[in-house]
């Protein structure tokens, strides 16, 4: 279904008066079973949308949590052909949830482009974040989606003004992803206020969905900033919990796992409008 399936979420959400839970986890972490276990449990935890990371060596843009969380899957042989498995292995049990993948370009570049898009669309990917194409690059990439049916999100950040807006909103769809902080994934909560009055800004700009992210990471961040998003983005934490559980005797990394989703979701029932 592609960038479908992420609108017609959207729409059933607005339509129930909430913003969207989007959870993000690293495929392959802490290992490939693990991680395909807690990915078909999201749902049914309170996801909405779901991100799935390609690890990658170098993930410029994330916090020593999602860094941390990479390196695990990579030293696991996780691979972008095995993150498109875990994609079909999830879709043999559900067709209405958004999947996205998330991570950098070179993975991508190496597997071809137009390969890889028709082999993830084959597998039920919706959408891809992919943090190091700038708009300028939007030809590499962003172009070839939205022709294929992709979604393409793309960030917007702090000192994103209304000029450089449109052109990250040109070749973009499915949702705008509003980075709330400066810097990397998971090192400090945003500030609700400007958060607000940037979202507020860019409904004037695009018709896109809203979603925020990055440094969000417990259920009363989730409720006030579900309050005015279209929805509220939660990935270090949830992969902390992973770090941490991974060397604790007879633990159940899923079952936590799951069981902070529940509470996030929690936090957007609150916000319920």
């Amino acid at each position: 279904m592609g960038v479908e399936r992420i609108e017609q979420k959207f729409t059933a959400l607005k339509a129930e008066g909430r913003a969207a839970l989007v959870t993000f986890i690293t495929g392959g972490d802490p290992d490939y079973g693990t991680s395909l276990s807690i990915l078909k449990g999201l749902p049914d935890a309170g996801a909405d949308i779901i991100e799935l990371g390609m690890p990658f060596s170098d993930p410029m843009a994330d916090g020593p949590a999602i860094q941390a969380a990479s390196l695990r899957a990579l030293n696991g042989g996780m691979t972008l052909k095995k993150c498109l498995k875990m994609v079909r292995e999830f879709r043999k049990d559900n067709s209405d949830t958004p999947l996205i993948l998330m991570g950098y370009y070179n993975p991508i570049y190496i597997y071809g482009v137009d390969r890889f898009l028709k082999d993830a669309l084959e597998a039920g990917v919706d959408g891809l974040i992919v943090v190091d194409l700038p708009p300028e690059e939007d030809r590499e990439l962003a172009i070839p989606s939205l022709d294929a049916g992709m979604g393409m999100i793309h960030l917007a950040t702090p000192t994103t003004n209304d000029a450089r807006l449109a052109k990250i909103t040109a070749n973009a769809s499915g949702f705008l992803y509003y980075v709330s902080i400066a810097g990397i994934t998971g090192t400090r909560e945003p500030d609700l206020v400007p958060v607000r009055a940037a979202i507020e800004n860019f409904r004037t700009q695009t018709d896109l969905p809203l979603a925020v992210g990055f440094g969000i990471k417990t259920a009363e961040n989730v409720a006030a900033f579900a309050e005015f998003a279209d929805a509220v983005v939660v990935g270090s934490a949830i992969v902390s919990i992973i770090e941490n559980d991974e060397n604790v005797a007879n633990s159940d990394t899923k079952a936590k796992v799951l069981t902070f989703v529940q509470e996030l979701a929690t936090g957007i029932e609150k916000a319920r409008r």
